[in-house]
């Protein structure tokens, strides 16, 4: 019986968030200085969009003890609480973005996020089981011509240049041949798996700019060696899983330069999220936090095991009283504490701030004119 209406709670919260976001969406056409926020991405960034496909539990966070500070109940979201997007949207003065998935969404002239945990640049990544780039890219298309269509050709130029397009994508395409076993590492030098995933995602930066995008922003990918569930036993980061996102990192540095220089009119905003962990899981306490290394949620050694909720493979998981006093959330992801302070330096960081990699931050890429 419990069990039951705990169910019934969690489908009733979900319909009233669900129904409140259907207000916002059908809202009546917003003042044209609105800046529509389009995002790209994993679980960093997916607001929900898995609750809605065939998948496991390893690529969803539509249970409990997801979403206990903030909302209450999980919204499929990969942390206690908000994600940075969510506080983003608030500095621009938007509603929360909701996931294109999302049943009773009808218009998109804030944005909408086409984000889902588990997704890579490359369409062999997790494949069947998230929504990968290029389909992500395939829903935009279809954005595009909702948009198109409603507002005419001028206005909807006009607003799809403005739009900012968050990307937050790549850490599954180098997890998850150690998380699977695969042996593809060992069919491609890094630099060159690295450059795969580097040439998807310039495809998809490409096509949104050839239709119309002019305002781009990136997260780089963390260091994925010094996630909980990579961690070794003596408490040091696993070098190979680190050194890949270092790779990929400088190589997509190289790549936006190069995209400033050839497409007219792009705008950039660049945050160095791997320093901005490195830092707080090296010295917590500076951040305010208490833990740096071991997650709020999961088992095992520094809770890397990614047992969350008991829903997984593994079902035994403890769980933290506090979680603004942990950097890491379950084994892979951050607390809404975290999420925040990346959100504050994304949004205000100057050019110059030692993770801001420029030329704009969040608040002038919304700001500027294209």
């Amino acid at each position: 019986m419990a069990k039951i209406s705990q169910h019934f709670l969690y489908a009733f919260l979900l319909h009233a968030v669900l129904i409140s976001a259907r207000c916002q969406a059908t809202s009546e056409h917003p003042k044209k200085h609105v800046v529509p926020f389009f995002i790209f991405g994993d679980s960093i960034l997916d607001a929900g969009n898995n609750n809605y496909i065939n998948t496991t539990t390893l690529d969803q966070a539509n249970f409990w003890p997801y979403g206990e500070t903030f909302f209450k109940f999980p919204t499929g979201r990969f942390s206690d609480g908000r994600l940075a997007p969510d506080f983003i949207a608030k500095y621009a003065n938007l509603p929360f973005i909701p996931p294109f998935l999302q049943p009773g969404i009808d218009q998109y002239y804030y944005g909408v996020n086409f984000a889902s945990a588990g997704a890579g640049a490359l369409v062999e990544t997790f494949k069947g089981e998230v929504i990968g780039l290029r389909t992500q890219l395939r829903y935009y298309k279809k954005v595009e011509k909702w948009l198109r269509h409603r507002l005419g050709n001028d206005e909807a130029k006009m607003t799809i240049s403005k739009a900012v397009y968050l990307f937050g994508i790549g850490s599954n395409d180098y997890m998850s041949p150690f998380l699977t076993n695969s042996t593809v590492l060992k069919a491609y030098t890094n630099s060159k798996y690295v450059g795969m995933v580097i040439g998807n995602l310039t495809t998809v930066i490409k096509e949104i700019y050839k239709l119309g995008g002019r305002k781009f922003a990136f997260i780089n990918v963390p260091p994925l060696g010094c996630l909980p569930t990579f961690r070794n036993r003596n408490g040091s980061c696993r070098k190979e899983t680190s050194l890949l996102s270092a790779l990929h990192n400088k190589a997509l540095s190289k790549l936006l330069r190069e995209l400033e220089k050839q497409l007219k009119g792009f705008k950039l905003s660049h945050f160095d999220l791997n320093s901005f962990l490195e830092q707080r899981i090296n010295h917590p306490s500076q951040f305010g936090f208490k833990q740096g290394k071991s997650a709020c949620c999961g088992t095992g050694p520094f809770r890397g095991v990614f047992s969350c909720g008991g829903k997984r493979i593994v079902k035994k998981f403890e769980l933290c009283e506090n979680p603004n006093e942990y950097v890491f959330w379950d084994s892979f992801h951050v607390t809404e504490k975290t999420n925040r302070q990346l959100a504050d330096q994304m949004w205000g960081g100057g050019v110059g701030h030692p993770h801001v990699l420029g030329p704009y931050n969040l608040m002038n890429l919304f700001q500027t004119e294209t």
